[in-house]
C-alpha cells in the first residue's frame, strides 16, 4: 500500500520500490482497500529488499517493527527512517468476515496515506 500510495501522490517525484523481510505477494485485501481509494497496485509485486537497487535508493522507510530490527545496511547516502504502522494481516486473522478484515485494511491505507501525503515529503 506504501508504494501505492507514494506513486499516486507523488508521481514523478519518487520512485517507489516497496519490498519486505519476508514478501508473502500481493495481498488481495490490501489490492481491495487500495482500489477502494482509487489507486490501482494490481501490477505491483511482493519483492525482498535485495530486488531494490542500493545504489539507487535515497531513503528507506520500514514500516513494521520487524523490518525496523533486521533492515540491512544501505551504501552511500541512503538514510533509514521508521514510521510504524500496524500490519492488516495480522489485524485481520481473526477476523469473522471480509468486510471485518477490511476495517483494518482501510484504517492503516488512511494511516499510510497521511504520511506519504503530509510528513513524507518533508523527510525527502
Amino acid at each position: 500500500m506504501a508504494e501505492g500510495w507514494a506513486r499516486h501522490l507523488h508521481p514523478g517525484s519518487i520512485d517507489a520500490c516497496s519490498a519486505g523481510t519476508n514478501p508473502h505477494g500481493l495481498n488481495p485485501l490490501a489490492v481491495k482497500a487500495m482500489a477502494e481509494a482509487n489507486v490501482d497496485i494490481t501490477s505491483h509485486t511482493s519483492k525482498m529488499v535485495g530486488d531494490c537497487d542500493p545504489e539507487t535508493l535515497d531513503l528507506v522507510v520500514t514500516v513494521c517493527g520487524h523490518a525496523n530490527e533486521t533492515c540491512p545496511v544501505f551504501p552511500g547516502k541512503t538514510r533509514v527512517v521508521h514510521e510504524g504502522f500496524d500490519d492488516p494481516p495480522r489485524l485481520a486473522e481473526n477476523a469473522k468476515s471480509e468486510e471485518e478484515a477490511m476495517s483494518h485494511y482501510r484504517r492503516v491505507r488512511d494511516e499510510i496515506r497521511a504520511y506519504i501525503a503530509d510528513r513524507l515529503p518533508a523527510t525527502l
